[in-house]
């Protein structure tokens, strides 16, 4: 999440134990807290911190190094990187895709047919689809997250939004739709080792927030959806505010609908559920409703208004909301129509993660609800992995169809985390009980088999059944080999010490006892520290039965810090860990890169958001230290990129033969140096005001050998 567009509201009006509380006495009992020493103690799941070393040392192999020296912290209009690499700037927003856009100037003036065929605004999730094994490498499908946007640097040449009073104007309305949603675009490499977007490919595509989509699984075709424009509660239109990010086993993007809530408003009786998730109820982040009227085409503009009227439900479009916070399926090699996957739950996702692929085994996909004091999930399948449903690059197969088969049927579920260092899977059934006995549908006021309903309260629904709010879940990655799964969670500074007492903000979700968030909320074993402005990370692996084993595996700080639990230093001190992935590596090893999204601390005072790598697999053995930092491991964890003032660093993929690197630049203050250019040196800085854009930044090594190591 962009703390630009950040809902600093607290939604989650549940009593459940909070996991800052968790951790805070989960670290009491075991004595672990040693000022500079690592968090988590190796014998606290018998050797788990040391699985990668482990199977390193099991197959008589050193472990990864990291071998490039670690940059200092910058607070300069440029990217920066190690010596030996270069960086790029590739695909700003602006950079035309087809004919149909003019070519990109400083000065443009954008509009909605030139906005609509054209890479979108403020970077953030992506992944690469190869066109062919062969290749791969050198030529792939990227496909790109559009956050949402920035007004002044959309509208610079006329200086700004306008809104006349108070209307906003139609075509301006278009424009900023069409620069939200996903772009799909054709990236190759040259024979200079440089990278280039193939204008004109004809995979090349925008989805925004008009696009047509599908609605599959629960809640597909049921009462909850059904509005003036479909009817039949099987259509959509659009995807918005698009986050982080995944991919599926047989080749298709998914797209994550976080703060979504935001483009709508309500003046009207709400449902539950949008008071829950924090429908505004004066008039919408951007004002797009306002633009409702005369001119709009197919009610474009008013849907952003669900606000009931006095008839039924398909007369206007109080559902509408309710056809947004799920997670979407693209087949990037197609023109298919994207397809919204219910069964992963309707919440403010940040992404969606695979976790380990095993034939004859469900796929588990792991995605986080980004707001202070909300959950972590994940979904299960009912159909078993059978590797034949892979389709191989740039096959005509149907791979929407696959997706059917895998992601429109299955169990979600809600993470408890104890104070004992385990945890347990919730499922969210109609017929799961509570801890008060009850069906979770019961408890709902819903009928016994509504499945749908669950997923439309899937907030509420993880309320009840007990899951541990967490400091503002973020991005995941999972370590294919081990099935380690980490997690992000990146600041809150909503979390009050140990002993004190939670409090509430009034309820709004469909139990009295349940609502709309912890005004406060104490620590506890997961989440253990208190104004938590930092973040941390976690990771688990999953055990029988529903249950898994966690550890905190950093935390985040300023070096000076007095509670700096890791023993961070200047040269690898960070706070709000974001975008995060892991990179594997071969021989059971892999580099985890983690992203910052800092502001207004100690650390943002030293350097501006940054890249940083460890190697789970070297970490010493010595210290008595599971985590990544402490005596003795000070070289295991290192900044290996900062960028530009203002920014945020985001999204995060690499080639397969690991010789590049990309990254996404989110809302650069005054970068890339040249307003102009599509293509430029990403570490040079500007010597005067630019027009900002965000863009994707390519990172190689000048002797061409595999980044990081």
């Amino acid at each position: 999440m962009s703390r630009d567009v950040e809902d600093h509201r607290i939604h989650n009006n549940s009593h459940n134990v909070p996991f800052g509380d968790i951790v805070e006495r989960h670290l009491s009992r075991r004595q672990i807290l040693r000022g500079g020493l690592g968090m988590a103690a190796l014998s606290m799941m018998g050797g788990f911190g040391l699985a990668g070393t482990q199977r390193a040392l099991a197959q008589g192999k050193t472990p990864l190094a990291l071998a490039f020296e670690a940059v200092q912290g910058s607070r300069t209009d440029a990217i920066v990187v190690p010596g030996g690499y270069r960086a790029q700037v590739l695909i700003p927003w602006g950079t035309p895709l087809n004919a149909r856009a003019k070519d990109w100037a400083g000065d443009l003036a954008m509009t909605p047919e030139q906005q609509a065929n054209s890479v979108g605004m403020h970077h953030d999730g992506m992944h690469a689809f190869p066109l062919d094994p062969e290749s791969a490498s050198r030529r792939f499908l990227l496909a790109l997250n559009n956050e949402y946007i920035d007004q002044q640097a959309l509208w610079a040449p006329q200086g700004g939004p306008t809104q006349p009073e108070g209307v906003r104007p139609a075509d301006e309305v278009r424009t900023e739709i069409n620069a939200h949603g996903v772009t799909i675009v054709e990236i190759r490499r040259q024979d200079d080792g440089s990278w280039m977007h193939v204008a004109d490919s004809p995979y090349n595509r925008r989805l925004t927030t008009a696009t047509p989509m599908l609605l599959s699984g629960p809640v597909a075709g049921s009462d909850y959806v059904r509005t003036r424009y479909a009817t039949d509660g099987r259509r959509a239109r659009g995807t918005n505010n698009n986050c982080a990010n995944g991919y599926t086993p047989w080749g298709t993007y998914l797209t994550c609908e976080e703060n979504w809530p935001e483009v709508f408003v309500n003046t009207g009786e709400r449902f539950p559920d949008d008071a829950r998730l924090g429908l505004p109820t004066d008039r919408g982040r951007y004002g797009w409703e306002t633009a409702a009227g005369d001119g709009e085409q197919d009610d474009e503009f008013a849907r952003f208004d669900v606000t009931p009227g006095s008839g039924e439900a398909t007369d206007d479009y109080r559902n509408e909301a309710r056809t947004f916070g799920y997670v979407v399926e693209i087949d990037p090699y197609t023109q298919a129509t994207a397809t919204k996957r219910t069964a992963l739950g309707r919440f403010r996702h940040e992404g969606c993660w695979p976790g380990p692929v095993r034939a004859g085994e469900p796929l588990t996909f792991y995605t986080g609800h980004d707001s202070r004091n909300e959950y972590i999930y994940k979904f299960v399948s009912a159909a078993k992995w059978e590797p034949a449903d892979a389709p191989e690059p740039g096959n005509e197969a149907d791979r929407l169809a696959i997706g059917s088969k895998y992601l429109d049927e299955g169990t979600l579920y809600a993470a408890r985390f104890d104070e004992d260092g385990r945890g347990e899977w919730l499922a969210l059934t109609p017929d799961a009980r509570t801890p008060s006995g009850e069906t979770l549908a019961a408890a709902l006021g819903l009928a016994a088999d509504d499945a749908a309903g669950i997923i439309i309260h899937t907030c509420d629904a993880a309320d009840l059944m007990g899951a541990t709010p967490m400091d503002r879940p973020e991005w995941s990655s999972v370590d294919p080999v081990s099935g380690e799964v980490y997690f992000t969670l990146t600041n809150n500074a909503k979390r009050t010490a140990d002993g004190t007492e939670a409090t509430f903000t009034n309820g709004g979700a469909a139990v009295d006892e349940v609502g709309s968030g912890y005004a406060t909320a104490p620590t506890n074993a997961a989440n253990p520290v208190a104004d938590n402005e930092s973040g941390h990370i976690i990771r688990w692996r999953e055990q029988p039965d529903n249950r898994f084993a966690w550890e905190i595996f950093v935390f985040g700080s300023d070096a000076d810090a007095e509670t700096n639990r890791s023993g961070l230093t200047r040269s690898n001190q960070f706070a709000s860990p974001d975008g995060l992935w892991y990179d594997e590596r071969g021989d059971g090893q892999g580099i985890l890169w983690f992203q910052t999204d800092n502001s207004d601390n100690v650390v943002a005072d030293y350097t501006n958001d940054q890249l940083l790598a460890v190697v789970p697999g070297a970490l010493s053995a010595e210290t008595g230290a599971g985590s990544v930092v402490g005596a003795g491991n000070q070289d295991g964890l290192k900044r290996f990129a900062v960028g530009p003032n203002g920014c945020e660093v985001t999204g995060i993929f690499a080639t397969p033969d690991r010789t590049s690197l990309f990254i996404n630049i989110q809302h650069p203050g005054n970068w890339p140096a040249d307003g102009d250019a599509l293509t430029q040196d990403a570490t040079r800085a500007a010597s005067g005001q630019v027009r900002p854009r965000a863009a994707t930044v390519a990172i190689w090594k000048e002797d061409g050998g595999q980044v990081g190591v």
